[in-house]
Formats: structure tokens, C-alpha cells, sequence
């Protein structure tokens, strides 16, 4: 789940969900693809060294200090609004980057501010694009322009773990939690990239905060539903997916996943049942299912054998 810096970002990839945003979506529109990304790119940004993420809230600037009649200072905000509302995303990045290099040299008490600001935007804009390696550095110069700001220490956090970098990814998130307790996009990142490491005792946790913390954020609990089921604990897990359900009839994540769950118990008619009624046809994608959507490997192996019609232990 991305922070929007500043505003809400509208393309994520499916575990990481637009922080804003997200909170207030139904179910059915959460689950997105994630950035396409080359090989070369992928070697990019596994040589991108990262600027520590220690935030500084006590830093941020006094904005009534800023010369309102500042002529430059307005313009800049213009250009700001202008790419809030880009029509494209290659159009919002020529935007802040022309901030960025109008603007970045000025000796002004808004500068670092504004174009800390234009920095992780611009990170986003890239990011959405595939351009990882180019995103960490715009993220890298914004948390260092802006130490006071959560958003871009986030934002580096999403496209760590897209790329698995997941011990980096979690010094991300806790960075941002040491000053954002009561965040639920950080905590559940958190447990994305805790899943992804293997730990699905902590991801269920920190899901579990996420969830509580939000509870109309539907793809925390979610997640934590998967969570339980990689741990044991089947029960718990298929009456989270079924309540889940109730409330988000077309929230194929869930109807993927409790027919999978369905088909292991051996309640096969009636995981055929909930399996026809999952319209996404990425869910038929196994590759996608464990490397993209990175279910857990025990869901995985019984959505494979439902897919194949045998049994989970075949």
C-alpha cells in the first residue's frame, strides 16, 4: 500500500494500496497489477544504495512564515496544482521535473518544502511507469531535502518490496511507524514485506493492527485472513474470507481464495461454486498468484489443485 505524497496515487500494485485512497474503496477495486519491469531495471535498482530513513517531524517548516505575495513562490504552486492534475503520468513527471529544476536552486525558506514535495512526487509518477531505479533516487533526495516528511520514506518502502528487497523494505515501514503509530498503510506494508521474508506470524499481526487501526480497509483484512491460513489456523482464516465476502460481494481476492481453501477441506461442490464466481482471470495465472499477488505457497498449492481438479496431497 503506497502513502499518496500529498494526494492519491491511482495505479498500485496488489498488496500495496494507495494509503488515502485506499481506506475508503470497496473491495472490488483494490487489486491492481504491479509495475512492469525489465530485467536491466530490476539489476538498477539492486545497485541503488538508499539514504538511512531517520524522519524528523520537529523539522517540518512553519508554512505561515512563507511570503504568500512571493511571486515565485506562487508560480510554483501553480505548477504544483497543474501536476496534481496531470492527464497522463508522463505529463505529471515533465510537471515536477520542471519544479525541480525551476525551482530546486532557489535560496527561499519554501524551496525545500515545495521541492522536497516535487522530488517524491515525481518518485511516484516514475515508479508508476516501471522506472524503479529513478523512483528510489527521487525518493532518496526528498527524505533528504525533507527529513520532516513520512510520505517518501513510504513510498520507497513500496518499491523496495516490489523488487524484494524486504529487509530494507521493513526498515522502511518502521521508520515511518516510529513517528506514525496509528498509520494503517505502514503497518500493513509491513506485513507485506514480513510475508514476504517468510514471517506470516508477524505479517498476521501487523495486519491485524492495520485492520483495526481502519476498519473499513478491507484488503488488511484480507490479507490477514491469507495470513492465518498459511499459519494453521483454516477456521479463523475462512470465516475472515467468508464475513469479508458479505460485505464485498465482488471481491475476487476473497472468492479466489476461500474456494482454494474450500477445495483442501474437501468441500469440492461447493469450491467449484465460490471458483465460478471469480471473474479475474489472473487468479488461473500461477506464476502471477505466488510472484505478483504473492499469496501464501499453502494457498497457492490448493488453488493449483483446484485448478487441476485433484486432490491438495496428489
Amino acid at each position: 500500500m503506497r502513502r499518496p505524497a500529498e494526494v492519491p496515487l491511482a495505479a498500485t500494485p496488489p498488496l500495496l494500496v494507495a494509503r488515502r485512497a485506499a481506506l475508503g474503496l470497496g473491495a472490488s477495486a483494490l487489486l491492481l497489477s504491479l509495475w512492469p519491469t525489465s530485467s536491466s531495471a530490476l539489476a538498477a535498482t539492486d545497485a541503488t544504495e538508499l539514504l538511512p530513513a531517520s524522519i524528523q517531524l520537529a523539522l517540518a517548516p512553519d508554512q505561515m512564515l512563507y511570503d504568500a505575495s512571493d511571486p515565485q513562490l506562487r508560480a510554483a504552486a501553480q505548477l504544483l496544482q497543474q501536476a496534481l492534475n496531470a492527464s497522463d503520468v508522463v505529463e505529471e513527471e515533465a510537471l515536477w521535473s520542471k519544479i525541480i529544476a525551476d525551482y530546486g536552486g532557489l535560496k527561499q525558506n519554501w524551496v525545500p518544502d515545495l521541492v522536497g514535495r516535487a522530488w517524491g512526487n515525481r518518485g511516484n509518477a516514475r515508479s508508476r511507469q516501471g522506472k524503479l531505479a529513478e523512483a528510489l533516487a527521487d525518493y532518496n533526495r526528498s527524505i533528504e531535502i525533507c527529513p520532516w516528511s513520512v510520505d517518501p520514506v513510504l513510498n520507497r518502502g513500496v518499491v523496495l518490496e516490489a523488487l524484494g528487497r524486504f529487509p530494507e523494505a521493513i526498515r522502511d515501514y518502521k521508520a515511518v511507524l516510529a513517528v506514525a503509530p496509528d498509520d494503517p498503510a505502514a503497518w500493513n506494508n509491513l506485513g507485506n514485506a514480513n510475508a514476504g521474508s517468510g514471517d506470516w506470524a508477524a505479517a498476521a499481526e501487523y495486519y491485524g493492527r492495520a485492520a483495526q487501526l481502519a476498519p473499513a480497509f478491507s484488503f488488511a483484512q484480507a490479507n490477514r485472513a491469507l495470513a492465518l491460513y498459511q499459519l494453521g489456523q483454516d477456521n479463523k482464516s475462512i470465516k475472515e474470507m467468508r464475513s469479508l465476502l458479505r460485505k464485498y460481494s465482488t471481491f475476487d481476492d476473497m472468492r479466489a481464495a476461500l474456494a482454494a481453501a474450500l477445495w483442501e477441506a474437501g468441500l469440492e461442490a461447493e469450491a467449484e461454486s465460490e471458483w465460478q464466481r471469480v471473474n479475474d482471470p489472473r487468479y488461473r495465472d500461477r506464476a502471477w498468484l505466488s510472484n505478483e499477488r504473492r499469496w501464501p505457497p499453502r494457498l497457492v498449492t490448493a488453488l493449483e489443485a483446484l485448478l487441476d481438479i485433484r486432490g491438495v496431497k496428489a
